[in-house]
């Protein structure tokens, strides 16, 4: 039997498996963008596909502090649409 790999929501702390949660990758320039893909190169940082925790993960800057630098509110803008548009 394989095995799911999980990974821990920025917002909630939950471990999910992977394929539920959104990725934002932060590549070698510094540029941070959402990965619908889950197989851009760089460091990863995985929010559940709801609003409630993407609110926990600014309200506590955890994204900013994954990445260790600080986030445009557009990229906040583009992770809430995507989780808007996903959830209908």
């Amino acid at each position: 039997m394989k095995k799911v790999p999980e990974r821990t929501c920025i917002g909630c702390g939950e471990s999910k498996p992977k394929k539920e949660l959104l990725r934002i990758v932060k590549d070698k320039e510094n540029v941070i963008s959402i990965d619908l893909t889950g197989k851009k190169n760089g460091r990863g940082a995985y929010i559940c596909n709801n609003v409630e925790c993407l609110e926990k993960a600014i309200k506590s800057n955890r994204l900013s502090k994954s990445f260790e630098q600080s986030i445009d509110k557009e990229i906040y803008e583009k992770l809430r649409d995507v989780i808007v548009n996903q959830s209908k």
